[in-house]
């Protein structure tokens, strides 16, 4: 049976035989293949052995740009090999043809391997059976071959219809077959008769686009996508595939030689390409199968293996995972220039006269260029002005064209400390960030080329930063201009939908872009060392001062910085239905101005950290912390809230909800005798007029345990409660269950009554973030929750669901704090730890086991961490002492730690 020979291997093989390790190991690996060709074992072999060299080569850090052909290479070889031992040489008229990225050449080591089978037009049956023995012999030997058969009529009507399909047939390579049958095909499939290259295009960059989408259009995301994201590996294909078509382009080389790119530009873009390469090839060395997500169980791995180490303030991760974004910035600003110079190239006229701007700017075919090629040189401000021009005409402008960009990337030097310190370009700056649309679009332009980064020197160096956390979902800049985003879209009435409350507190600020100026900074420090927020606050009123704003608006910007993760905290961790903490936190923020601009600052802060932080619990919790806090400042700092106060209006508005409910005034009076002073404070008036009925209904000599499940509207959320005897462990009992149910509790309150019982409301979400919804999934928690309740003490409810893959990368450090809430004689302790299932029964266990009395609990996870407050007693009703408190942090700190 006729196999490759050695004069084959040698056209395999690169020009420089003599010292080329592949050609060396296929030379040696022919005789054994030659003496077995129907052996699977010598073929998979022959692959093992060929990979683990590659594999080999790469720890000996051999350029990625050789390896990726060498593994196409060797496939080439055992393809080949293998079609001549199945097919044989009285198949004469069919081809075996590389397509996709193996047509291009270039393979990874775990890469899918993409070949078709084309037929001539007639009497393909006597075949099938030979080529169903070559497939299922190339799965055997270990290579995931994926494969279609069909003749050149399939291709071109395959093609027609589907883009895709259409692309991985323009990288089509012969491997084995009559080389007329395969011109034929390309003939087939050439622009004149399938795709036009205009339709081609516009296929592509919409392809594009959709595929952006999915990746939140940014590529900072906390685990990319190295082939898929924006500014990965496809956008560079996505070139290499229009230029392919409409050129005929072999390889990204040939785009200077068209001059569409100039030779320092290729050498960014290759040298992008080569680390893409590099990354995708380690993910498939480190996890041995086709691997293209940067996930958390690789990055310090990969860190590592790229040579990265800790330093002071960023560890060796971040600093690789900023290599990775930096070069993704690079790739998805040359693709943006490649494709808008293939636009003009293939859709445009070019003589269609430019519009004029100014002196300085003109439009041509939809984009921004500038009139001459001095125009930087002599008008450095213009590197500002362009992004007022794109906001002002943004109906007409589709971008920048390409050649300014190039010519605004060369003249970046020019901002320096004196274009910085320029009233005109004060202006220019404050005209971007006050323009009616657009704000966030030119932000995003102005830190993709650079220019943000250069007018702002300490945003420079967080361009890429990120933080290895679950907290954190993009990179500090992405962040923050997310933050931006969704400041904007609360400023802009069309968005007054999404949050009215919201749009209408920020859309009657006096200075709207203090707020943008206050997002700019307020995680401008990350990576330095120290509080963020005062290194930031400094740099804030440091660049307004120096922009000409007066003194009070650049305080007021620093203040925001300073303190733009208080609201968040106190919220989450403090007990604010307390009148105590309401007041202290008036004192704090002043005045009401101070409270609108730091309130629409905290929820776009939080809301884009990560999409799963935000819920609708959120959302409601700190609306009503707003609102305690504004009534607070209306009453002035004189008459400060009084409990008592609060207390009568929440019982008034209760008493119309429970009379609304069907409950008697004597029954309900009899209801409110068990309740203590601090649940009217804690709980909304909604909440009392469903535990008044709840507790209404009961039998009198019922002793057992009774559980409700009610939506909360109000509190964007569902409560579950629950009535049981002080004697019983029903929190930990209760937190166990949820959890087992797949529940985030977000919120804990216990409130012992006078009856000897113990009033629990717990407030959940689907571990989502998402409300619960469904009636059969609450009439299922409800049961299940009773029926838990209803075993003895000894009886442990146990919590067996896993932790999710990424919370299981990290581990946290017990951390155990006390501090003293004397008007309540309350100790408050707060956990930090790493996040798992069980978390809060384990600690409600150490509770029972060291006789301490919880009342309040404020659960919040920040990413892979629990930062949990409890609000509790000794057995007697007072705060802790010091020898209790050693003593409880040290079961804690074992417990938790144990579990880890």
């Amino acid at each position: 049976m006729p196999v490759v020979t050695p004069d084959d291997l040698e056209e395999l093989a690169s020009p420089t035989q003599a010292s080329d390790p592949l050609w060396d190991y296929l030379a040696a690996m022919q005789p054994q293949l030659a003496a077995n060709p129907q052996d699977v074992a010598t073929f998979r072999t022959a692959l093992t052995e060929g990979d683990n060299r590659l594999k080999q080569r790469f720890l000996d850090d051999e350029p990625v740009e050789r390896l990726v052909r060498d593994r196409a290479r060797l496939v080439d070889a055992l393809l080949k090999t293998a079609w001549s031992m199945h097919i044989g040489e009285h198949v004469r008229d069919v081809a075996l043809i590389a397509v996709g990225g193996y047509g291009r050449g270039e393979l990874n080591l775990c890469s899918d391997i993409d070949i078709m089978i084309l037929l001539p037009k007639s009497e393909s049956a006597p075949w099938q059976g030979s080529l169903e023995k070559f497939l299922t012999f190339m799965w055997d030997i270990g290579l995931e071959v994926g494969h279609s058969v069909r003749t050149i009529d399939d291709c071109q009507r395959e093609s027609a219809a589907d883009v895709s399909v259409a692309t991985t047939m323009i990288e089509a390579r012969l491997l084995q077959g009559p080389e007329l049958l395969f011109e034929a095909m390309r003939r087939a499939l050439a622009p004149e008769r399938v795709w036009p290259t205009r339709d081609f295009f516009e296929a592509k960059v919409a392809e594009q686009t959709a595929r952006h989408h999915r990746y939140y259009d940014t590529a900072y995301n906390l685990e990319p996508n190295v082939k898929s994201s924006p500014g990965g590996l496809r956008d560079i294909q996505t070139i290499g595939w229009v230029a392919k078509r409409h050129f005929g382009a072999e390889s990204l080389d040939e785009l200077v030689e068209h001059g569409f790119l100039t030779r320092s530009e290729l050498r960014k873009l290759k040298t992008a390409q080569a680390f893409l390469w590099k990354v995708r090839f380690a993910l498939h060395v480190l996890t041995s199968r086709r691997e293209d997500r940067l996930l958390f169980d690789h990055q310090i791995r990969l860190a590592k293996m790229f040579g990265y180490e800790d330093a002071t303030y960023t560890l060796a991760v971040e600093q690789f995972m900023q290599r990775y974004y930096r070069t993704a910035m690079d790739v998805s600003l040359l693709n943006e220039m490649l494709l808008q110079l293939f636009r003009e190239a293939i859709l445009t006229d070019p003589n269609v006269p430019p519009v004029p701007v100014n002196a300085r700017f003109q439009i041509r075919n939809d984009y921004l260029e500038v009139t001459s090629d001095d125009v930087f040189d002599r008008y450095p401000s213009a590197m500002l002005e362009l992004f007022v021009i794109i906001e002002q005409n943004s109906e007409k402008i589709r971008g920048v064209r390409a050649e300014t960009i190039r010519q605004l990337t060369r003249h970046l030097w020019l901002i320096d400390e004196e274009f910085r310190q320029h009233p005109r370009n004060h202006r220019l700056f404050f005209e971007i960030l006050s323009a009616p649309v657009g704000v966030t679009h030119e932000l995003r332009r102005m830190n993709l080329y650079g220019v943000l980064g250069r007018y702002i020197p300490a945003f420079g160096r967080i361009v890429g930063r990120m933080q290895y956390d679950l907290f954190h979902a993009y990179t500090v800049d992405a962040h923050t201009l997310f933050v931006v985003s969704n400041l904007r879209r609360l400023a802009m009435p069309k968005y007054d939908h999404e949050f009215p409350a919201l749009s209408r507190i920020m859309q009657s600020l006096p200075k709207q872009e203090l707020a943008y100026l206050a997002a700019i900074f307020h995680d401008i420090a990350k990576g330095r060392g120290g509080d963020h927020s005062d290194l930031g606050s400094v740099d804030a009123e440091a660049f307004c001062l120096e922009q000409g704003l007066s003194r009070y608006d650049a305080r007021l910007v620093a203040w925001l910085v300073r303190n733009h993760l208080v609201l968040s905290v106190t919220a989450q961790k403090k007990d604010i239905s307390d009148p105590k903490v309401i007041n202290e936190f008036a004192q704090h923020v002043g005045d009401q101005t101070h409270l609108d601009y730091l309130y629409v600052l905290t929820v776009a802060d939080v809301r884009g950290t990560n999409p799963k932080l935000w819920n609708n619990w959120k959302q409601s919790l700190f609306a009503e912390f707003y609102e305690r806090t504004r009534q607070a400042l209306r009453r002035g700092h004189e008459s400060p809230l009084d409990k008592d106060e609060l207390i009568a209006e929440t019982q008034a508005r209760a008493k119309d909800l429970t009379a609304r409910n069907g409950v008697g005034e004597i029954l309900r009076q009899s209801v409110w005798q068990r309740f203590t002073v601090d649940y009217f404070l804690r709980h909304t008036p909604e909440e009392i007029a469903w535990h008044t009925k709840m507790l209404a209904e009961r039998d009198n000599g019922d002793q057992g345990s009774l559980v409700s499940v009610q939506q909360l509207s109000g509190r964007g959320g569902t409560g579950i409660s629950t009535y049981t005897p002080q004697t019983q462990h029903s929190f930990a009992r209760t937190t166990a269950l949820l959890d087992q149910l797949g529940l985030n509790i977000v919120d804990a309150r216990i409130t012992p009554t006078a009856d000897g019982f113990s009033l629990d409301v717990y407030h959940v979400l689907e571990d989502t973030g998402a409300e619960i919804t469904d009636p059969a999934r609450i009439r299922d928690i409800e049961q299940q929750l009773a029926h838990a309740l209803s075993k003895p003490d000894n009886v442990a409810v146990t919590v067996t669901r896993r932790a999710p893959r990424q919370v299981r990368m990290f581990t946290t450090a017990t951390q155990v704090t006390f501090s003293e809430e004397p008007v309540n004689g309350r100790t408050i302790v707060e956990i930090i730890a790493g996040d798992r299932p069980g978390l809060l029964s384990q600690v409600a266990k150490v509770f029972m086991a060291s006789e301490v009395k919880i009342f309040t609990s404020k659960i919040m996870t920040v990413g892979e961490r629990a930062e949990d407050v409890f609000y509790i007693t000794d057995d007697a009703g007072g705060p802790l002492s010091a020898q209790a408190k050693q003593q409880l942090a040290q079961r804690i700190t074992e417990t938790l730690d144990r579990r880890v």
